[in-house]
């Protein structure tokens, strides 16, 4: 090997005898290179950042972290949601509950579809004598039916029937001989009336929901007024009532004069029809995206409902809701079918129904089919 090499030459691995061969500075602080690189091993990273910029005599400061949206919306959601249940959680429990639909003997049995018993009562104890004044109420004592309406929802697709039954319609009350079916509500409370209507119908209700003067009022206040159109002038000094022909938006006074005025040539039969015909203008109104988006419609509806409506005490707000949302897309609409509105000696003038026809309609919905066509309402 010495033929090849200088005594002061290179040995083998590439380094002279007298020591290491130097390539370059060396390394602050580090041990001598081998090749370009440190001999313990390390190697920089090349794709290293660099340091945090350090003022005289400080700590690094630190890099500003990008909010997070994401999570902001996040929490945002959670506690939306959270409020939500909360409320409706307190709403559902502050419901009015009675026992309006008790077991009897007899009882029809349960039919397809869900039937709702509509009751509008006349009862005044909650009103103050200002409210009495304003909403045209009098001061009649006991409680009384004001509007009474069945309301039948199809199992599957299909548009929902609003029935209304005349308050003065002539019928048998369970233990009371026969009498105008509002005379049921006064004699018995919900209980008996529920009874009275099953019997004379032959279906079996689901559920109840009874409103007062002054709920009603509130509802309709609430969603701020609910528009409706009328073809003639409707005067009535007893219902405080005074509209002029077109279309126009009420207020809480006026719905409730619209719904309870009889001043018309045919009576309890036209009232019926302006109470159909307001209440599915209002679940349009309570179910549309302008009042349940708006927090200044939605909630005030919320506890409008809560301090006015009873309900049955199996019922909750989920009921009442789906039943808004039934009549809020269209419903057909028909009165039980009159053949007269004789009057009975120590009952007064009374509507009878044509009972041929009346079977004929309850019994549609008894079998969850469309009422026949010659019940409706013609167009005019």
């Amino acid at each position: 090997m010495s033929a090849g090499y200088q005594q002061g030459g290179y040995q083998q691995g590439g380094y002279q005898q007298g020591g290491p061969r130097q390539r370059g500075p060396q390394p602050r602080g580090g041990q001598p290179r081998q090749g370009g690189y440190r001999q313990d091993g390390y190697q920089p990273d090349r794709r290293q950042q660099p340091p945090a910029y350090q003022p005289a005599g400080g700590r690094p400061v630190p890099k500003r972290r990008k909010p997070r949206f994401g999570r902001v919306i996040g929490v945002v959601l959670v506690l939306l949601l959270a409020f939500g249940i909360g409320m409706w959680v307190y709403v559902d429990s502050s419901l009015r509950r009675i026992d309006a639909l008790p077991d009897y003997p007899d009882r029809p049995a349960d039919t397809p579809g869900t039937n709702w018993l509509l009751v509008g009562s006349d009862a005044r104890e909650d009103l103050t004598e200002e409210q009495k004044a304003e909403l045209s109420t009098g001061d009649a004592g006991g409680r009384r039916t004001d509007t009474v309406m069945l309301l039948h929802v199809p199992e599957g697709s299909g548009k929902s029937t609003l029935v209304s039954i005349p308050r003065d319609s002539y019928v048998d009350i369970p233990g009371n001989n026969k009498n105008k079916i509002n005379a049921a509500f006064a004699f018995g409370g919900a209980p008996l009336l529920v009874q009275t209507i099953e019997g004379e119908t032959g279906i079996r209700i689901d559920h109840y929901m009874e409103i007062g003067f002054g709920g009603f009022a509130g509802i309709v206040d609430a969603i701020g007024g609910v528009d409706i159109c009328i073809d003639e002038p409707m005067q009535d000094p007893l219902a405080g009532l005074d509209l002029q022909p077109g279309c126009q938006e009420l207020d809480g006074a006026q719905a409730l004069g619209f719904v309870r005025s009889r001043n018309f040539a045919t009576g309890d039969l036209q009232r019926v029809e302006n109470q159909r015909k307001f209440l599915s203008a209002l679940s349009d109104k309570a179910t549309s995206f302008g009042t349940l988006a708006n927090p200044f419609r939605a909630f005030p509806l919320l506890f409008a409902g809560t301090d006015s409506i009873s309900v049955n005490s199996d019922d909750h707000l989920h009921h009442l809701a789906g039943m808004a949302f039934a009549m809020g897309g269209g419903v057909d609409t028909v009165t039980v079918p009159v053949s007269g509105t004789p009057t009975v000696p120590g009952a007064g003038s009374v509507v009878q129904w044509d009972r041929d026809n009346a079977l004929r309609l309850f019994g549609a919905l008894e079998k969850d089919e469309p009422v026949p066509a010659d019940l409706l309402p013609q167009p005019k």
